[in-house]
């Protein structure tokens, strides 16, 4: 670990990379403190407490939800705009077909995806507003017309800073700019986590002991289950190299057992989120079905039961479909017949497609039951623990693992790549 980080050092580029990225996050955590004038900070924390989705949403803001800062909303806008869009690339041909273009055409659907971020964000923080203004003691003081602008102003802002500073963060190469801003938010909140734990009764020290030990099962379980992969093996006939004839090779093609990672949790909860959302413009709508609609759409996703049921069904409905999305069998198989290689046993081009997809499909059940879980962990640890402060759950641990994970294993490729480039 120090050995890594003093080769970090003594190489300028990625250095000042990896400094970059930090002071990215310490601009994200200083916008995530300011508040947005008018609030009452206090009557915001009081309704946060014991609320699982507001929780969920605090936790995809960075931190900044509860404290209804100018980047309250986070990136959600944004993950909401690029799931809309995977779903249009898998259903308008045009689209398709712009997808496989390469890098012109992953630029062209990025630009697309900036362009819808907007209008959901300002739906988005409208109906946030709204459903903070129907809490029983006040929160935003007085909402007028302009000032209702004005916040809404704000948060679309807000989205859109985030939404750069995780875009300048991923052209350094160094993990995800997006996750990497989540995972920010979640380490800040740990401290106050921490402080929330001394006001428990003592009779509560058994359930907290439990709980540390449920978190740290649960941090092994997400290591074991992001690492897990099927090694399927895979031959390369013999090559001529020069004067020299090479033998067969014998490699092995890893498959994940995770290979959504979080994203399919990411998904679900922009999903659950825009129900309510939606509901919130209706509830002043003149016509009392509509209203009595809206108030009972908000009343189940505010349903901590049903709210866990289609959280724990949406996130595995997404593993299975962002799989499909990222996964290309045909593709791989291509991919080995046009580089002499075959998997042992199995013919080459579409036999061996179907034997990818077969090992896939037996695969990732396993890991949608395993995010599943993780996503609804909070919820069962808190009904049995009755201890709400305990708001950090499995997808928190999840997302710190796995980015942290993934965070890692970028910087050893660059570590690795400049080792190459010093023996060339």
């Amino acid at each position: 670990m120090f050995k890594k980080i003093s080769q970090i050092w003594k190489l300028p580029d990625l250095r000042n990379r990896v400094l970059f990225v930090l002071l990215m996050l310490v601009i994200f955590r200083i916008a995530a403190s300011v508040p947005i004038p008018g609030i009452h900070v206090e009557n915001l924390k009081s309704f946060f407490q014991g609320n699982q989705i507001f929780g969920l949403m605090n936790i995809f803001s960075g931190g900044g939800l509860e404290r209804f800062s100018i980047v309250a909303m986070g990136v959600a806008p944004y993950i909401t705009s690029s799931i809309i869009f995977q779903l249009l690339v898998m259903i308008i041909p045009r689209l398709e077909a712009l997808s496989k273009e390469g890098e012109f055409g992953r630029q062209k659907i990025n630009q697309y995806t900036r362009y819808l971020t907007v209008p959901l964000a300002v739906l988005q923080g409208y109906g946030l507003i709204m459903l903070l203004n129907q809490s029983p003691r006040p929160i935003l003081g007085s909402l007028d017309p302009l000032s209702l602008i004005l916040m809404i102003l704000t948060l679309v802002s807000g989205t859109m800073f985030l939404m750069w500073i995780g875009e300048l963060i991923s052209e350094k190469k160094i993990g995800n700019g997006i996750s990497l801003l989540i995972f920010a938010g979640i380490v800040a909140s740990l401290p106050s986590l921490l402080q929330s734990l001394q006001v428990l009764d003592a009779s509560q020290i058994t359930n907290i002991i439990a709980f540390a030990a449920i978190a740290l099962i649960t941090i092994v379980v997400v290591v074991y289950m992001t690492e897990a992969q099927r090694n399927i093996p895979v031959s390369y006939a013999r090559q001529q190299r020069g004067a020299q004839m090479l033998g067969t090779v014998d490699t092995y093609l890893p498959i994940r057992v995770n290979q959504a990672g979080v994203i399919p949790i990411i998904f679900a909860i922009s999903i659950i989120l825009f129900p309510p959302t939606i509901a919130q413009f209706f509830m002043n709508a003149k016509t009392p079905f509509v209203v009595q609609a809206a108030q009972g759409v908000i009343s189940f996703f505010n349903n901590t039961a049903a709210y866990g049921i289609m959280y724990f069904l949406l996130v595995i409905a997404f593993t299975y479909f962002y799989t499909t999305i990222i996964f290309k069998p045909d593709q791989i198989s291509e991919n080995l017949q046009k580089q002499g290689g075959f998997v042992p046993g199995i013919r080459p081009g579409k036999p061996t497609a179907d034997y990818l997809q077969q090992v896939v499909n037996k695969i990732i059940l396993p890991g949608a039951l395993f995010l599943a879980l993780i996503a609804v962990l909070p919820i069962v640890v808190q009904a049995a623990t009755n201890i709400t402060a305990l708001t950090i759950g499995g997808t928190s641990l999840l997302i710190v693992v796995s980015v942290a994970i993934e965070t890692f294993k970028q910087i050893d490729a660059q570590l690795t790549m400049r080792d190459y480039e010093d023996l060339i």
